[in-house]
């Protein structure tokens, strides 16, 4: 439910909620969870804390929508850059944008690497939500590698874990001020492994399909 509607029939508000969520977004991004203060983020939001707490209900439920925000953004992207025919397109085109994306915003890095992967126990729910982001990612590049014309014979589950790991690394690299160009060298490490590892599974599933043919002849 969207604070939209979870506050629906209430005094208008004077401000909008997305260009708020965007100025969250960015605090949380640069700072982190703990690191942002109400102060720093009703500024960067444009309203004040007694708007916050009544529209947005708390400092945690403020980062949840934000992180939702963000995310909404990002699988909308994410669905384009997914949309190639080739297992090893997909993937490339994946490392490819994550390389470029931690390096283009605002802010260095990605959201659900800066924004809590560590935090103190009574905010041990906001790195959990990081990594459930994290797995969503996943779960939507293995499902790309599933659908390709040439899906792979290998763990697509292990394929799209390998590729967010690498932008992960992306992300923290770019975040301590790595250039363009080192992360780009990275990704063509990664891509030259990822080929060896498709091409072994195919002439492996291949040599198993002239086995099966060669026992179904002579039987």
């Amino acid at each position: 439910m969207s604070a939209e509607q979870r506050h629906a029939g209430g005094r208008p508000r004077s401000f909008d909620e997305g260009q708020a969520l965007d100025g969250a977004i960015d605090v949380f991004w640069r700072l982190g969870y703990e690191g942002a203060s109400l102060a720093e983020l009703t500024e960067a939001m444009g309203i004040n804390k007694p708007s916050m707490y009544a529209v947005f209900g708390s400092k945690k439920e403020l980062f949840v929508y934000a992180l939702e925000r963000y995310g909404q953004r990002y699988h909308e992207h994410l669905r384009q850059v997914l949309s190639e025919p080739r297992a090893y397109d997909i993937l490339e085109s994946y490392l490819r944008d994550t390389a470029k994306a931690v390096r283009a915003g605002n802010s260095l890095g990605c959201l659900s690497i800066q924004g809590g992967i560590s935090c103190g126990p009574s905010n041990a729910r906001i790195p959990q939500l990081l990594a459930e982001y994290r797995h969503g990612i996943q779960e939507a590049i293995a499902k790309a590698l599933a659908a390709a014309d040439d899906a792979p014979y290998t763990d697509t589950e292990a394929l799209a874990g390998f590729a967010v790991t690498i932008g992960q690394g992306l992300a923290v690299q770019a975040a301590a001020g790595v250039p363009q160009a080192r992360l780009d060298t990275v990704v063509d490490v990664a891509l030259a492994g990822l080929a060896m590892q498709l091409v072994a599974a195919l002439r492996t599933d291949d040599a198993d399909g002239r086995s099966r043919r060669r026992t179904a002849t002579t039987s």
